[in-house]
């Protein structure tokens, strides 16, 4: 949130990004949380730093980008997303903000969508929130996952509409020796019987 409009969002830029955190905090050895996109910038770290990293812990993963692992109708809905993002990233549009959030939170409350449409537009601006979203399409570290050294979990939410639940079973499945879980989401009250 500190700088709205980056013009260098690429893979290697926010591995340096996190390399330069990691050095700034003094940590030597260290559990690393990767969330979403965050994840394969968390893959990339253990692999070039493995004395450092003691777990590594993935939610709402992935190894790769939906340009690499998607199918053309995924591909076509991701590039139509972007767009989105570009006309109505945190003007508060009711429509906008149904089909945004119902990607992260899928039974959210009419609270919930104005909080999240508040913090698109205090996060970043409507160029970058879609710049940020078609260089995550581009993400692959898939060569990467048998070169991970430390102990992983991998969780996923069921019914996540970000990242396909099969995106992160892919990844526990390319990890030696991950763990995967895969989380449901909250229980329906009319779901108990």
């Amino acid at each position: 949130m500190s700088q709205r409009d980056v013009d260098h969002g690429s893979f290697d830029a926010w591995g340096y990004d996190l390399e330069t955190v990691v050095e700034a905090a003094g940590l030597d050895r260290f559990p690393l949380l990767g969330i979403s996109r965050g994840g394969s910038i968390a893959i990339a770290y253990a692999v070039k730093h493995p004395e450092r990293v003691t777990h590594l812990v993935l939610h709402g993963a992935f190894a790769a980008g939906v340009n690499h692992a998607g199918t053309p109708e995924e591909i076509e809905a991701h590039g139509a997303l972007a767009s989105l993002l570009r006309l109505g990233w945190g003007l508060n549009n009711p429509a906008f903000c149904k089909t945004f959030t119902s990607r992260f939170i899928p039974e959210a409350t009419p609270e919930h969508e104005q909080w999240f449409d508040e913090l698109q537009r205090v996060s970043t601006s409507p160029e970058n929130a879609a710049r940020l979203l078609e260089r995550g399409a581009e993400i692959d570290v898939r060569p990467l996952l048998p070169q991970v050294k430390a102990p992983t979990l991998v969780l996923h939410c069921d019914r996540d509409g970000a990242v396909p639940p099969e995106r992160g079973r892919a990844l526990a499945a390319g990890i030696p020796g991950a763990r995967a879980r895969l989380a449901a989401e909250r229980e329906s009250p009319h779901a108990r019987g």
